[in-house]
Formats: C-alpha cells, structure tokens, sequence
C-alpha cells in the first residue's frame, strides 16, 4: 500500500514538473499588423515622432549612444544606409525583428514590443521605406 503512495505521488510530481518546464518562455513574438494599414505613412510625420520618442533617448539611440542614431535628424540616414531596414521587406528588416521579439534584446528596452508602434513601422518599411 505504501509503495502505491509513492509511485502515485512520484507519478504526479513527474506530471507537474514536465507541465511546468513546458511553461517556460523566454521570447515574445508579436503579429505585425501594420500590413493592415492602408494609409500611406510618412516617415517625417508618423516615424520619426516615434523613434525621437521612444528610442533617441539618452543612453539608448541618441548621439553618442547605441547605433542606429534615431535623432530626428539623423533616423532615416541611419535605418537606412545601416542596414537596419529592407524597404519593402519588414519581415527581414533587422529593426523588426528587435521590435517583435524575434531579435534580442527586444525593443523597445524596458516596455517591450508595442502593437501600435510596430504596425506603423512595419507598414512604412511595407510601403518602401519613403523619407516623405
């Protein structure tokens, strides 16, 4: 009797172990959705608030920080000649992928991806990656 204990016990804990390190994440992906976008964005108007926002902040993408250099002067100069951004191919675009998860670490740091961000963005490198 006391054997079936342990071996019913020992079973449940073998059970709930295997469930629990099934559990375990350590990257977020998220859908891009800016190809359901259909307005045009404008780099100028829609991405470059973003970017001066959320990333060209002291110790992350401003001058004398972390490359790309997402000052709003020199964003667009900086995605695009750095190889950061394939126009037309968001899905392969390195920027993407740090803003999705795909890539670490994922940005932006401390509040992670962000739906609405990455729709914009990814719509705009959808739409050609424009300096409009």
């Amino acid at each position: 009797m006391f054997k079936k204990k342990i071996t019913i016990l020992s079973g449940i804990i073998a059970i709930i172990l295997i469930v629990i390190s099934g559990c375990y994440k350590t990257t977020t992906y998220v859908k891009n959705a800016g190809s359901d976008i259909t307005e045009t964005m404008s780099f100028a108007k829609d991405i470059n608030p973003i970017l001066t926002s959320s990333c060209a902040l002291s110790g992350c993408h401003a001058a004398g920080g972390h490359a790309p250099n997402l000052t709003a002067a020199n964003a667009y100069t900086s995605l695009t000649g750095g190889g950061y951004v394939k126009a037309n191919d968001p899905d392969n675009s390195v920027v993407m992928l740090w803003l999705t998860g795909k890539k670490n670490p994922v940005m932006p740091l401390g509040s992670g991806p962000n739906s609405d961000i990455n729709a914009k963005i990814y719509a705009w490198i959808n739409q050609g990656a424009q300096n409009n």
